[in-house]
């Protein structure tokens, strides 16, 4: 296992949690869409949006970064500052991230093991907020196939892969539903939101 990975239990309490929703709600004009694997075509079985300069979309096109919206064509909404904050807190790098992209977990849904690898700047960590339902995180470390270990990740907490855990692999096995209603004034089925935070380009 790779070290640098650092959990934050409970950095957000209940209440600045419900704060933080209503930030996104508001922030969050760019709609979910579904991507797709780029070979494959498969979809995802997350729902995902970005805030920032920049997004992270896949699609037959392969993985990328974007300034626009794949289906309005608009540009993404600005990150909050409430969000910004958080890497500012946290990071250990002295500038801001170009993305933030906001993954949507229904019941049911989950990532497999993979690495954050499409960004220029691997000096700066990458930042994950876990909203809603708790699932099972598992990590692991630069070698695929290598031995892993699971966390369960519950609503408020916030993880930093930095240094040798930078380019770690990991996913997210499962969501456990009903563990938050946090979600549930604006996804019906309750479920999870992920916000990871990249920096993409090295600064100048």
């Amino acid at each position: 296992m790779e070290t640098g990975l650092t959990l934050l239990s409970g950095f957000f309490d209940p209440s600045a949690q419900a704060r933080l929703v209503a930030v996104l709600r508001e922030a969050a004009a760019a709609p979910f869409f579904t991507p797709t694997m780029p070979r494959t075509g498969k979809p995802f079985s997350v729902r995902m949006t970005n805030l920032g300069p920049l997004g992270w979309v896949s699609d037959r096109g392969g993985y990328r970064y974007q300034p626009a919206h794949p289906v309005t064509g608009e540009p993404w909404p600005p990150i909050p500052e409430m969000v910004l904050d958080v890497w500012r807190r946290v990071a250990g790098y002295s500038h801001d991230p170009e993305a933030c992209l906001v993954n949507y977990y229904a019941p049911g849904a989950r990532m497999g093991l993979h690495q954050d690898r499409d960004e220029e700047e691997f000096d700066a960590p990458v930042v994950s907020i876990s909203l809603g339902d708790a699932c099972r995180f598992r990590v692991g470390g630069t070698a695929r196939g290598g031995p892993t270990r699971s966390l369960k990740l519950s609503s408020g907490d916030v993880v930093v892969l930095a240094g040798a855990s930078r380019l770690a692999f990991h996913g997210v096995d499962r969501v456990y539903p009903g563990t938050s209603t946090l979600l549930a004034g604006w996804f019906p089925d309750g479920g999870r939101l992920n916000l990871t935070l990249r920096r993409v380009t090295k600064p100048i």
